[in-house]
């Protein structure tokens, strides 16, 4: 069982400071100075401004001729206005951690404390090289700060032979750990379709060509796709966010505008839903004499999860969390999340931990609450299981062949 025993209180004090000041994607000017100042007062080599606001922090093993472990946090906000209550609520208007990247940030920091401190007291952690990435721009759809991140040298500069990360998981009691091998999250993209028709008077159809009726049957054909062309073992969510068209009641308007989240578990059909929403709106826009403009943005890819990383994971996680508490086999989800990039790059796991009820309201507890929602708010008693996860994951990972040797 892990000996580690990171500062509760001291995670608990960071995490509120960097809920009450949030910071959107590449805005994070001062949780980056937060996280680098803590970083240099405990010993680690730090490097800032990789994707303005990025903090990776390096700690040498022994020699440091080993494997080199990469630990992940995200540390952006979400533009929403918080309506918890609570004593550590955002002070910044319309802004507000409501996915808990505050209680991520938090815990990374209490692992890099605990391991700098066992370190300078002179255990011996093997040989080999940690690094701990701080990420802004999580919440940026595909101009995420994981790609940015890797497009400016991430991987080049702090070569990694693993990596892993972890999301709190409302509704999941505290004290479980979640993952699976394999495709984990869904990819997500956004589509943006323009219906050009011709205008005219409400009265004299016959003198126009409607925009609206090719929008509408777009928006009942589109089911068609993940009901009649995914195998039904494939993971399909094709979903209208928004749909617009005219000004007024008696006018046809030129043009009908959708917009889509499309999203898919597997490459292959993601390939062959996109493939199909272009022929589909085509086809329908060509059979009311009129035109569509497609503008298809490829967000987040699939997140996969490497089996040999979620083997090595597991088996922290069940030391930490206690084996009828991991479930390794946990149900992908339609989420997503642009670690998914990093997994591309570097053979690694990400993991989910449970954040019970954490929905408020005047300061009052609601139950569950879903993230990206007003009342959320991260969960304090997860930062300890959290941060001993990663300084467990540490510990083993330098020292014990049967570990550093599958990176």
């Amino acid at each position: 069982m892990s000996t580690f025993t990171p500062d509760h209180n001291a995670m608990r004090t960071w995490r509120h400071q960097i809920h009450q000041n949030p910071e959107l994607g590449f805005e994070e000017h001062n949780t980056s100075q937060l996280v680098a100042g803590l970083l240099r007062e405990w010993g680690y080599e730090v490097h800032t401004g990789i994707a303005e606001t990025g903090v990776v922090g390096k700690l040498v093993f022994g020699t440091g001729n080993g494997p080199r472990l990469g630990l992940r946090a995200d540390m952006d906000a979400l533009p929403l206005q918080e309506s918890t209550g609570l004593p550590w609520q955002s002070q910044i208007p319309g802004k507000m951690h409501a996915c808990g990247h505050d209680g991520h940030t938090a815990i990374l920091l209490g692992a890099a404390q605990a391991i700098a401190e066992r370190h300078a007291a002179g255990h011996n952690f093997g040989n080999g090289i940690l690094h701990l990435i701080f990420q802004p721009a999580e919440e940026l759809g595909g101009g995420g700060g994981a790609l940015r991140m890797i497009e400016e040298g991430l991987f080049d500069r702090f070569p990694c032979d693993a990596i892993f990360g972890l999301h709190n998981y409302p509704g999941v009691p505290v004290g479980r750990c979640e993952f699976r091998s394999g495709p984990f999250m869904c990819s997500s993209d956004k589509v943006r379709i323009t219906f050009h028709g011709r205008g005219g008077h409400g009265g004299l159809p016959q003198m126009s060509a409607d925009p609206t009726l090719a929008l509408a049957a777009t928006v009942c054909g589109l089911q068609s796709i993940i009901g009649r062309n995914l195998d039904p073992l494939d993971t399909g969510v094709i979903s209208v966010g928004q749909l617009h068209a005219g000004d007024t009641y008696n006018i046809i308007p030129d043009t009908g505008e959708l917009e889509l989240s499309v999203r898919a578990l597997q490459p292959a059909a993601r390939k062959r839903i996109h493939e199909r929403i272009t022929e589909l709106c085509n086809h329908q826009a060509s059979a009311y004499s009129c035109t569509a403009e497609i503008e298809y943005e490829m967000g987040y890819p699939v997140l996969h999860n490497d089996a040999a990383q979620a083997e090595l994971i597991k088996a922290i996680a069940t030391e930490v969390f206690g084996a009828d508490q991991v479930d390794s086999q946990a149900s992908p989800l339609s989420a997503s999340e642009d670690f998914a990039y990093m997994l591309e790059q570097v053979p690694g796991c990400y993991v989910l931990i449970g954040n019970g009820d954490n929905g408020y309201e005047s300061g009052q507890r609601l139950g569950p609450c879903s993230v990206h929602n007003p009342h959320y708010d991260f969960n304090d008693e997860c930062l300890p299981l959290g941060a001993t996860l990663w300084c467990s994951l540490t510990e083993q990972y330098f020292k014990n062949p049967a570990f550093s040797d599958k990176a």
